[in-house]
């Protein structure tokens, strides 16, 4: 049975790339090569975790074609369509078991991520008793909105775990003094692991099952010793 922590309020984690399995790496590297351009770490810094309009610019700038930001990000939203036709979404391993292992701590959680809440009303709505109201925000607005996710329930950073698998999250986590488990994706030409690892991510975990009991008080031990979440400790 899991401990109750005693610092740690709320766990804050991602939608796409962590309770579900990562498709925007795989098809924003198939758009860019695709068409011609360079795909690289700094291509993901621009585009991944930021508000719609700018990482649709940055799309259109990773490609020779002219494009405008709103065409480059329709032309995207086209391809995967019929890309989760074909292959559609899949709730990534121990998603569920993540949650009622937060929960049995003592959590609340909430969902979030750039996409409007229909994406997780109907990808995650089997398991919305297992997410505090709203259950999810969405941080288009706000990106990469942790200081808007805090605020809107009232606490404190420090107590206020988020879980996410963009580096540019964490650096912002690091920056409030936030704890934070990055889960980056494994998607071959994906670099937020490396990424994460330069920005010296303190707990970075290759599956959900990482993010067990003895690292969820490790947390707590470390929010209550006002610890940044660096150091780079690599969990299986």
């Amino acid at each position: 049975m899991s401990a109750r922590l005693g610092v740690l309020k709320l766990a804050a984690v991602n939608i796409d790339g962590v309770l579900l399995a990562d498709t925007f790496s795989p098809l924003i590297h198939r758009f860019i090569v695709g068409r011609g351009g360079t795909y690289s770490a700094e291509v993901e810094r621009r585009i991944f975790s930021q508000r719609r309009a700018l990482a649709g610019q940055a799309l259109a700038d990773a490609v020779p074609q002219q494009l405008t930001g709103e065409q480059a990000l329709d032309a995207y939203f086209v391809e995967r369509d019929a890309y989760l036709a074909e292959h559609p979404m899949e709730v990534t391993a121990g998603a569920e078991a993540l949650l009622r292992r937060l929960r049995a701590a003592g959590l609340r959680t909430v969902c979030y991520g750039g996409l409007a809440k229909p994406h997780f009303d109907r990808h995650l709505g089997q398991y919305a008793e297992l997410f505090d109201e709203p259950g999810y925000l969405c941080t288009d607005d706000c990106r990469p909105g942790l200081r808007e996710i805090t605020e809107h329930f009232g606490l404190r950073h420090g107590e206020v775990l988020f879980v996410d698998d963009v580096a540019r999250v964490a650096e912002e986590a690091a920056r409030l003094g936030a704890p934070f488990v990055g889960h980056p994706s494994r998607y071959e030409h994906c670099h937020q692991a490396e990424l994460m690892r330069q920005a010296g991510v303190r707990h970075i975990v290759g599956s959900l099952d990482g993010i067990d009991d003895a690292l969820l008080a490790e947390l707590d031990a470390e929010a209550a010793a006002g610890r940044e979440p660096v150091g780079a400790v690599r969990r299986p």
